[in-house]
């Protein structure tokens, strides 16, 4: 499978959301275009947990999975890991499925050095997908 593309500036933007909403989770939306296999939108959005564990999307914010998918894009959820690898856990898990087919980014940032992950989590069964992406 192709590599993701993600810009410097996006992996600045997405590192930097993460050490600014730390210690809690910040979370929020990519747009990402199949046909360019590349992220071309970062949306910021709240965590309405505000939790070190947990992230959570408001219902407003939730909205704009259709309107991505309206402009011919996928949506991605990312959030970050501020205690923990950039790996699923349970909890993620557990809400991906309510959302299946939809990809998620984690953001670690507990480490000497942030770190970005991509992943498909269907069924309960999480497969990783590369990703060709460098700090700005």
């Amino acid at each position: 499978m192709v590599p993701v593309r993600l810009s410097a500036n996006h992996h600045a933007q997405l590192v930097a959301h993460a050490q600014r909403e730390a210690p809690n989770e910040c979370c929020g939306l990519l747009e990402f275009d199949p046909d360019a296999h590349a992220v071309v939108a970062v949306l910021e959005m709240e965590n309405v947990a505000a939790s070190p564990m947990r992230f959570e999307l408001s219902s407003r914010d939730l909205l704009e999975l259709p309107q991505i998918e309206e402009r011919g894009r996928v949506p991605v959820i990312y959030h970050s890991h501020t205690r923990s690898a950039a790996e699923p856990s349970q909890t993620d898990l557990t809400f991906a499925a309510l959302w299946p087919g939809v990809p998620w980014l984690i953001v670690g940032v507990a480490g000497e050095q942030p770190e970005l992950r991509w992943f498909e989590i269907r069924e309960g069964v999480v497969s990783e997908r590369s990703l060709d992406s460098a700090p700005a």
